[in-house]
């Protein structure tokens, strides 16, 4: 019974969801493989921890593992479970100095920081990590570690701050900053050095997290509303003059003049995404006072750029859905705005609060296959799926966009929610195999999503055992004409006859 147990665990390390998933767009789905795979792997350390090969299996997984966050437990739980053993120290050395992903460097860095800080060569060992491994990911790690652990040390602090403006990585100066905004936040000089960084720094990443330092820490200070209008408007990049706007919005709401100035910014700063932000501020955070949702329907209907008037169709969706003219507000946008992003945005909020309506449905189907816009007819097509799997049309329109569809994003992303809400159904699968092997997609970008390849790990997903998918694997990875398909069919044939 034990054994069953644990091979039914080390299973879940592998596990994946029966339909292809992009994890930048679907938040939920990777937030529950990583819990389902991590709690995998914590429970076999835990309860195996005295079985001789365990140890052993954690070393391959944190090595040779696909997934990084199983990789990442791995490591984890071999420092926690194995941190008296006498070569664990050693063996994650090796790891954060010679492996060749530094993602598993980076994450065994972390974990020697937390699990052996007291020992007496870790702090030197980690700023040799901070300077010398050539990846920004592993060096912000180590000044991580450095900066929570060793905060106390005299010399730290003059440490960081050589680290937040010397490293020649953005990425490493921003962790640098951050860090010594939360550590030494009530020391006399750090409100004005963060002002230094958010003002000298030449990446508008370390400006950016300046400026939040900042506005959380400093609040209360007289001159901080005065000197983030001042980033609001002055700074050269709109991400910094972004954030300084949603602080602003975030922290001095209850002052008269914050609202004056959002409208002021929402209309003058010369980029859709500070305007944008201002938006949002207002939406947010004075959707109570009666005068907002005016503004918010004349800034969706009157703002030149499409960015800031999906925006304020937004807002007020989200926040004055009640209203009766915001339905029709929608509606209008989702039909007649010159723009794909006004007609998507409209588009994805009639469907989350509005999908009782018997018109949305009338226009998601319209959209999805009549939009001459494919984020437009993608977003139909999504929204259908998730709110309308159950109208027979619904699968029918599916279909004939994963088939018919002039656009492969279009195309990819019907197969998908074919998968997604249709799932094991067998009538998909030719769907899914002539997909596979006659799609028309020809890679121009490196992150495009090839329907070719969507359609194939659908295919293992939901028909492994089914007799054309080793067949079909074999011809994929030698014959397809997009290398990155021919490299994962490669992948998973050898697992699948291995």
């Amino acid at each position: 019974m034990a054994n069953k147990l644990l091979d039914k665990l080390k299973a879940l390390t592998k596990y994946d969801l029966w339909y292809y998933y992009d994890p930048q767009q679907y938040e939920e789905e990777t937030k529950l493989l990583k819990e389902i795979c991590t709690q995998a792997i914590t429970e076999i350390a835990t309860v195996w921890q005295e079985s001789p090969d365990i140890k052993t299996w954690l070393k391959e997984r944190a090595t040779q593992h696909d997934n990084e966050y199983v990789r990442g437990a791995a490591v984890k739980e071999l420092a926690q479970k194995f941190k008296d053993d006498p070569d664990t120290k050693t063996w994650l050395k090796e790891c954060a100095t010679q492996h060749e992903n530094s993602n598993v460097r980076g994450t065994a860095v972390q974990v020697l920081g937390w699990n052996f800080k007291d020992d007496s060569d870790i702090k030197t060992w980690l700023k040799e990590r901070a300077t010398q491994d050539e990846k920004p990911n592993v060096r912000g790690a180590a000044v991580e570690e450095l900066g929570w652990h060793f905060k106390d040390d005299p010399d730290i602090k003059t440490w960081l701050k050589e680290r937040a403006t010397q490293d020649y990585h953005e990425d490493v100066r921003r962790l640098a900053v951050q860090v010594l905004g939360w550590n030494f936040k009530d020391d006399s000089d750090i409100k004005t050095w963060l002002k230094e960084r958010a003002t000298q720094d030449y990446h508008e990443d370390v400006r950016y997290i300046a400026v939040r330092l900042l506005a959380h820490h400093f609040k209360d200070d007289l001159d901080t509303k005065t000197w983030l209008k001042e980033r609001a408007t002055e700074d050269e990049n709109s991400n910094v003059r972004r954030v300084a706007i949603q602080e602003l919005a975030k922290n001095f709401k209850n002052d008269h003049d914050t609202k004056i100035w959002l409208k002021e910014r929402a209309t003058q700063d010369d980029h859709w995404f500070v305007r944008g932000a201002a938006v949002e501020g207002l939406g947010w955070n004075f959707k109570d006072d009666p005068d907002t949702k005016t503004w918010l329907k004349e800034c969706a209907t009157q703002d030149y750029h499409e960015d800031v008037r999906g925006v304020a169709v937004q807002q007020l969706a989200q926040n004055f859905k009640d209203d009766p003219d915001t339905k029709s507000i929608l509606k209008e946008h989702a039909t007649q705005d010159d723009h794909w992003f006004v007609r998507r945005a409209a588009v994805q909020q009639l469907a989350q609060n509005f999908k009782d309506d018997p018109d949305t449905k009338s226009i998601l189907k319209e959209h999805a296959t009549q939009d001459d816009n494919y984020y437009v007819r993608s977003a139909a097509v999504q929204e259908l799926a998730q709110n309308f799997k159950d109208d027979p049309d619904t699968k029918s329109i599916l279909k004939e966009r994963a088939t018919q569809d002039d656009n492969y994003y279009v195309r990819g992303a019907a197969v998908q929610e074919l998968a997604k809400h249709f799932k094991y159904q067998p009538e998909l699968f030719d769907i899914y195999y002539n997909c596979a092997v006659d799609d028309s997609f020809e890679r121009k970008k490196k992150d495009e999503p090839n329907p070719r390849r969507i359609a194939l790990e659908i295919i293992i997903k939901q028909f492994p055992q089914h007799s054309q998918t080793l067949p079909l694997l074999r011809d994929r990875a030698k014959n397809d004409p997009d290398e990155q398909v021919r490299e994962f069919a490669q992948k998973k044939l050898k697992q699948l006859e291995g």
